[in-house]
């Protein structure tokens, strides 16, 4: 049977729905939204839907890989997505030469290999196309141009309620109903802007990465690129093999280390020696390895951290830069470090040390952030500070009354694949139990 049909079914013959969901649909619950503005307080759903399975919040790999392991265990998703396709940030908001930083093996989805001619580093384009195919598999469905404005766990319904905006300015307001909600709009669902003085008056063009595409349009440009991780390291790569003048900004101490090494992935090694040494004495060898190959980065305007790469990672969330050519150029002097920004005015950039120069363009490479606290209202298994969970991986994913997380791990897609697989067992034992008193909300 079509899930969607299945759900109508349920809405007409369920009595949890006809005696405690419907009656209610109509206006929100007492203070449901009431502290996410004046729209969602005041706007009524158009239509009420219950749906049977759980409600996951975000199509991208993340959701994906929870809808495809509830499947796996026979129960269907409602899967609503903002967007209109799936992996909207890989697929809209990402620029072209991007690949994958780890190896394949480490980016794998639940239940779903990669094709083995695949390369080690899949292209966006090949990670895209994986992700389609997962979704195919799996007959996941998302519903797209459908933005979560508000949800909450009623409970009077003892059910969350997650009221939905279609795309547009008067879009169709939907509310689902659900006794499960899964978030998993992970960690860059909205962009970083810094606050710079005169960034607003600058006189070129200035442009997040989640809006850049490629470096043949600054051919001939001197474009500063404000934000020294991996993107803004391989954004500087791409203008400088498209034959602009890159300039980056380091403002903090960075971890850079070759991409591979002993060859083998630096992230693969990492693993490796992780089994059998503790991560002060691995972060040890990684240096020692990436200044034999690369030298001392301090004399070039990169100083790296007191912390290892490592610990930095499990204690802060920052990633070390896995260089894929930057450094050569850096060293070779194509692409100019430059120190934090002091001010801009008109096309003039005055640094810290004093520096002043002109430019053209100006790429903000400052990362993303969680969306969280703008929509859901639990403060218990999220902070509303940084809109990630509030105890660390792997004890982050699950909340109260049927409220979970995942893509929120700062472990990447494996850390992704292990809450995905802890979620739909979770549920499957729900499931089963409510299967043996399906009129009892558990």
């Amino acid at each position: 049977m079509d899930p969607w049909s299945e759900i109508e079914g349920k809405r007409a013959h369920d009595p949890i729905f006809q005696n405690h969901v419907r009656p209610n649909c109509r206006q929100p619950a007492d203070g449901f939204c009431k502290e996410k503005g004046a729209d969602a307080a005041i706007a009524r759903a158009e239509r009420c839907i219950w749906v049977p399975g759980p409600i996951i919040v975000g199509a991208g790999p993340s959701g994906l890989a929870v809808a495809a392991c509830l499947k796996e265990k026979g129960i269907d998703s409602l899967v609503l997505e903002r967007s209109n396709c799936i992996a909207s940030l890989w697929q809209l908001k990402t620029y072209d030469r991007l690949s994958l930083h780890l190896p394949r093996q480490f980016c794998e989805l639940p239940l779903m290999p990669f094709p083995a001619d695949y390369p080690i580093y899949p292209s966006k384009q090949q990670f895209v196309a994986y992700l389609e195919s997962y979704a195919a598999r799996f007959g996941i469905r998302p519903t797209y141009n459908r933005t979560v404005v508000c949800a909450e766990y009623d409970e009077h319904l003892q059910l969350w309620r997650a009221r939905t905006r279609a795309t547009g300015v008067m879009g169709e307001e939907v509310e689902y109903v659900s006794q499960w909600l899964v978030v998993a709009t992970g960690e860059n669902a909205e962009i970083v802007l810094p606050e710079i003085d005169g960034l607003e008056e600058f006189k070129g063009v200035v442009m997040h990465t989640s809006s850049y595409k490629s470096g043949g349009a600054f051919a001939g440009k001197r474009v500063l690129v404000v934000g020294s991780g991996n993107s803004g390291m391989e954004v500087c790569l791409d203008l400088c093999n498209h034959n602009a003048r890159p300039h980056i900004v380091v403002r903090d101490a960075v971890h850079i280390l070759p991409r591979e090494m002993l060859g083998q992935s630096t992230f693969g090694l990492s693993m490796w020696l992780l089994k059998w040494l503790p991560v002060h004495v691995v972060d040890r060898i990684l240096l020692l390895i990436a200044r034999t190959m690369l030298g001392d980065t301090a004399p070039l305007g990169l100083k790296r951290p007191t912390i290892g790469p490592l610990e930095l990672k499990s204690l802060s969330g920052k990633t070390p830069v896995l260089d894929v050519g930057t450094f050569a150029k850096i060293k070779s002097g194509d692409i100019k470090v430059r120190s934090a920004i002091k001010q801009i005015s008109g096309r003039k950039v005055e640094f810290m040390d004093t520096r002043l120069e002109e430019f053209d363009v100006i790429v903000l490479a400052t990362g993303y952030k969680s969306n969280v606290p703008s929509w859901l209202k639990d403060r218990e298994l999220f902070s509303e500070k940084d809109g990630l969970p509030r105890k660390s991986f792997p004890n982050g994913w699950k909340g109260e009354n049927g409220l979970y997380s995942v893509g929120f791990t700062r472990r990447g897609l494996m850390g992704t694949s292990v809450d995905a697989r802890r979620i739909a067992h979770d549920i499957e034992q729900q499931w089963k139990a409510r299967g043996k008193h399906p009129d009892v909300l558990l």
